[in-house]
């Protein structure tokens, strides 16, 4: 299937690592020219080294931290100065601290609503007209499998992933005049870093190992197994591209299963 992806430009958050190099990756390997961010500016420089080198689409960086509205209106000048401007805009950011209710602080909660929400409305606000200029455009808000089933202990990923879907789905219709489509991605338990983080902390809570957690983990996936950061990626590719012309505002589960609710 010809994804009619090749000659289109991105922008991709958070990027340097994990669920965000992974779609970059894919978008480049389909043809597209990704800016990609992050905070780590020598995490930027390999990626966008080993990216370039796929030799597909073509691939910059720039150093942005979401939680400033300056670096999220850099990144998008930056996209726009380089290719002219951009097509796709994936929101991608770090999830938030673990922890109950009763441990989270008012601090805790204003840092984890502009990382995990504030960013995605400041972002698609700048990316709309960009998008306008081009005749349309795809937008994707990764979140969590949280945002069907609450996960213990990250009650701030469970309330601000909810948010996404919300702003998602009141947006599916605004911008559907400007050809602009918008879906949710909600992984499950894909093997990043930010999963064993949770595992970690998971074991450290229950007393058990870091072993036993990811094996009880894996035996309540349907499929058996964690998954891969490209096999989300594939799913964004898809949903990005001139082959999903008919979907918008969907919110999209890539979780092997582990998720039962209709």
């Amino acid at each position: 299937m010809d994804l009619e992806l090749k000659g289109k430009n991105a922008l991709v958050m958070a990027s340097s690592q994990g669920l965000g190099r992974a779609i970059a990756e894919q978008l480049v390997r389909e043809g597209v020219n990704v800016m990609i961010a992050s905070r780590d500016e020598e995490k930027l420089k390999k990626v966008s080294r080993e990216l370039s080198a796929i030799g597909a689409g073509e691939a910059a960086y720039i150093k942005a931290d979401v939680t400033r509205t300056e670096d999220i209106n850099s990144a998008v000048q930056k996209a726009v100065d380089q290719f002219g401007g951009f097509d796709i805009l994936v929101n991608n950011a770090g999830g938030p601290p673990s922890g109950s209710f009763l441990d989270t602080s008012d601090e805790d909660w204003h840092h984890a609503f502009t990382l995990n929400l504030l960013s995605y409305v400041r972002l698609i606000r700048q990316a709309i007209p960009v998008m306008e200029k081009r005749g349309g455009g795809r937008i994707i808000n990764i979140a969590s499998s949280s945002i069907k089933q609450p996960i213990p202990n990250l009650v701030l990923s469970n309330t601000f992933r909810l948010g996404i879907v919300g702003l998602t789905k009141t947006l599916a219709e605004e911008l559907a005049p400007k050809n602009i489509l918008i879906h949710t991605v909600a992984p499950g338990r894909i093997d990043t870093d930010r999963v064993e983080y949770l595992d970690r902390a998971r074991a450290e809570q229950t007393g058990q190992s870091f072993e036993e957690v990811r094996q009880q983990a894996e035996a309540s996936i349907p499929l058996g197994r964690y998954g891969q950061p490209d096999e989300l990626a594939k799913v964004v590719a898809f949903l990005v591209s001139g082959a999903c012309t008919y979907m918008t505002g969907s919110s999209i589960l890539v979780d092997g299963g582990s998720i039962t609710s209709i």
